[in-house]
This record gives structure tokens, sequence and C-alpha cells, in this order.
């Protein structure tokens, strides 16, 4: 079975954006010959919900998809930050609300969950929050509800010689974190890799209650970031544009939480104040148009991804997960 998601997205022609670039980005443009072998490809999920195993596929936004982002020149122009903010100019616009009605059509999107509003732009409806009550964070102190509504790889530890389905290297918490020292508390741990599609609820919560402490913000770029991309480029992870929040938790010990901006996300905004407590279920913050990704580290022992995860994850399969479902439990 293909589960289609997208929907129509405002495109930039390549000539603005290549004439914008500085002589160094221009000489790192894929040649026509590696144009030539761009491979998108459809990703197979678990949908928790439903039981049932789907292929995920945006017809008409392909480079979500490619496995080969080195060798597609959209991916490459679309990863460019001038790329996303001439995205951005576009989605606020209220003619880009035309858009809107399509979208939800193609993608079967149950505005009965979300508070309702009259968008006066897409980036108005991209930004749409579910009604209170709709999703809910568990009430067992050792199980952590899904921080975002997405798909979900986990691990109980990340090997450095891992090879599928993300490679080891991929993962590699010091060079995510920043460095070593931040690294260190993480060394041998769980960790869960969560993937936005553009149809999703944008919006990220804290999955326990506890306090911030520390923050950063790495990287520049916006490539894609589905496994079959990260088989094929290996520092996505590491060269996207992220931000980097170590949060100490009531119920599961430190957590390195990681926002990953992807294709036309390059503006990851903090709502809740860094300086203050926060509580399981409190939103944290929000995505901007596109897709875009979540990397959780836990210390050794503490925590670990629930069964299905763990089993799917081994298939190479994402669970797509609600927001507030349980995704692993306390050691």
């Amino acid at each position: 079975m293909v589960m289609k998601v997208g929907g129509s997205s405002p495109r930039r022609s390549p000539v603005i954006v290549i004439a914008h670039l500085a002589p160094k980005q221009r000489s790192e443009l894929p040649s026509a010959r590696c144009v030539s072998m761009a491979h998108p490809l459809p990703l197979p999920i678990w949908d928790r919900r439903a039981g049932k195993r789907v292929e995920e596929w945006m017809d008409d936004h392909a480079p979500t998809y490619e496995s080969k982002p080195q060798r597609s020149l959209t991916q490459w122009l679309e990863s460019q930050p001038l790329y996303d903010w001439l995205v951005a100019a576009y989605q606020n616009t209220r003619r880009s609300a035309r858009q809107i009605g399509p979208f939800i059509r193609k993608n079967r999107i149950d505005m009965s969950e979300f508070e309702p509003s009259d968008y006066q732009s897409f980036a108005e409806f991209f930004d749409r929050r579910f009604r209170r009550g709709v999703r809910t964070f568990p009430d067992i102190p050792g199980e952590l509800g899904a921080f975002a509504e997405a798909r979900y790889f986990g691990w109980e530890s990340v090997v450095p010689d891992q090879e599928f389905p993300i490679k080891g290297r991929s993962l590699n918490a010091a060079r995510i974190l920043g460095g070593p020292e931040r690294a260190e508390p993480f060394a041998n741990g769980p960790a869960l890799l969560a993937r936005l599609s553009p149809v999703d609820y944008h919006h990220v919560h804290y999955p326990d209650d506890g306090l911030t402490l520390e923050q950063d913000c790495l990287g520049h770029r916006l490539w894609t970031v589905n496994w079959h991309a990260l088989q094929n480029k290996d520092d996505i992870l590491f060269r996207n544009e992220r931000r980097l929040n170590i949060l100490e938790t009531r119920n599961f010990g430190r957590l390195a939480f990681v926002e990953v901006g992807a294709l036309s996300v390059g503006r990851i905004v903090q709502v809740h104040s860094l300086d203050t407590s926060f509580t399981r279920g409190e939103e944290k913050s929000v995505f901007r148009f596109g897709g875009s990704a979540v990397i959780v580290f836990g210390q050794e022992g503490a925590w670990r991804p629930s069964d299905d995860l763990l089993a799917y994850t081994q298939e190479g399969v994402e669970t797509l997960v609600r927001l507030g479902e349980t995704i692993a439990v306390s050691c």
C-alpha cells in the first residue's frame, strides 16, 4: 500500500538561487553526471495506530525522498539557507493561502483535530495547533511520551560500526552536539530519531518535567533527513542547522535534545523560555514550513525505546507515532 503525502508547495527558480550564490558555493554544485543519478525513493512506515505498514511518498516534492542528495541539483539548491528564505517569504503572503484547501484534501488532514482559524497564509496553516485534549501524554511517570507527531527510529545504544538503517557515523553524538565533552554523558546510551513530514503538526513538546541546563545553535545547511539520504551522505545531521538543548528531566535523567532543520526549514523557534522549568507535554518549540527532525540522546541505563520502535528500526522501517504516545520507558 502506498500512503501518498504532500501537497502543492511553492518553488523558486533554481536560476534565481544560483545567481545569489557566492563563487565558493557555485563551485560545490553537483556535476551534470551526478545530477542525472539523483534517485528519490519512497519510505516504508509502520503506522502504529492503524496497525499496518505503508509507503510514504510525496509526489510533488520528490527532493524530500532523495536517496542520493549529493547527486541532486534540486536537493543541493533547496539545502541552501537562501532558498529557505525565498520559500518563507512566499509562504507568508496571502497568495499562498490558495494552497491550503488542496493540501488538506490531498493529504486527508482531519481539521476537526485542530483549533479553528481563518488562515491568512500557508505559513499560518502550517503552524496550526491541536485542539486541547486531542493529544495527551502518559500519566505513568516512567513512560516517555512522543515529543513530536512523527516517524521514529530507536536504539538502545548506537554503536560506531552500525551500518543499517542509519550508519553509526551519522549518529555520532560528539559531532551532532558540537564536541566530545557534551557527548560524554550520553556514551553508550539510548537514542531516538524522529522525522517530521510537511503534512505533520510541527510543534514540539517536552516529554517530561525538568530544566534546561544548556543551549546552543549549530550548523547552517538544510539537507533532507530521510534515512536513505543518511546512508549516502552521512554528515547531514552534523551539517544541518540545529538547536541543541541539554535537559535535566524528572524521570529519564539527562537528555540531549536536538532539533534539526531540513528541506525548507531553517527557522526553529523556541516558544518556552529556556530560563524557566518545563512540565510534561508543555509546548517547547515550533518548526516553520517544510520537513524536519529531532534527535534525542539519553544516558546509559536511564531508559529504553519501545519494543516496536526497536524492532522496526532493525528492519529499516520508521514507526509513525502520534504526539504523546509512549515511545520509551525508564529502566
